[in-house]
């Protein structure tokens, strides 16, 4: 069976101002199947983000290889990259990454642009709906710079679950919502997973939340390291 992403040996290295090397990432295998949630657990520094942007397509690994669904995600030419990136992934960014100019209801829309069909042509109900699901049903004309911290983590959200993506990548989803905001998001996060059939990744420095996973990972010293996996208890 094709697992729904494949890195295999994935390395990631940036050369310092003096030249030398610095390895971020060091021979990486992910295996990430249709419907599982997965965690990346780690310290600051150790390449999280990095990965994350890899398995988004937003970075390219120095060695290795990436099959999406069988596909080999380094042999396409860039605007194969760049439409299978659209219709593929979700991203929860870490800093929002919101329009400032554009309201809560416009920041949701936006993604649904690049829909086709009854997507394109609903996307202010679907946005709208969107942020109602993380409860935001007030704040629709709300601009970025009228929202709380809290508030603009949960926009970004509904954003990245508009167009149902295959897979959703979160970074620190929670990190700027209280706990039980940051619950209720989890669970927002699962119940759209779960309903799509989609890959839920997340890396957190939440215990609480990288233990609910079907697999967990640790990274440590660029390297990736399995903490448990429902697989193998099935297996």
């Amino acid at each position: 069976m094709t697992s729904l992403i494949s890195l295999r040996n994935i390395t990631r290295t940036v050369s310092l101002a003096d030249g030398s090397p610095l390895h971020i990432l060091r021979d990486i295998n992910l295996e990430v199947e249709q419907g599982e949630y997965v965690s990346i657990v780690g310290r600051s520094g150790t390449g999280k983000t990095t990965l994350l942007n890899i398995l988004g397509m937003l970075d390219k690994a120095n060695t290795g290889t990436y099959h999406l669904n069988g596909a080999d995600v380094y042999g396409m030419g860039e605007r194969r990259r760049t439409r299978l990136r659209g219709n593929t992934f979700g991203f929860v960014f870490q800093q929002f990454n919101l329009l400032p100019k554009r309201n809560a209801l416009e920041n949701v829309t936006a993604p649904l642009f690049y829909g086709k069909g009854s997507q394109f042509w609903r996307r202010n109900s679907i946005a709208e709906a969107g942020l109602t699901r993380v409860g935001l049903e007030q704040r629709l004309e709300s601009m970025p710079g009228q929202l709380s911290g809290g508030e603009q983590q949960r926009v970004a959200i509904a954003r990245a679950l508009v167009r149902n993506p295959a897979v959703i990548l979160c970074d620190e989803p929670t990190g700027a919502l209280d706990v039980e905001t940051g619950a209720h998001i989890m669970a927002t996060l699962q119940d759209v997973a779960h309903q799509n059939n989609a890959a839920l990744i997340v890396i957190t420095h939440d215990l609480s939340i990288a233990e609910k996973a079907d697999t967990q990972y640790a990274l440590a010293d660029g390297m990736l390291h399995l903490v448990h996996s429902a697989r193998e208890v099935l297996a």
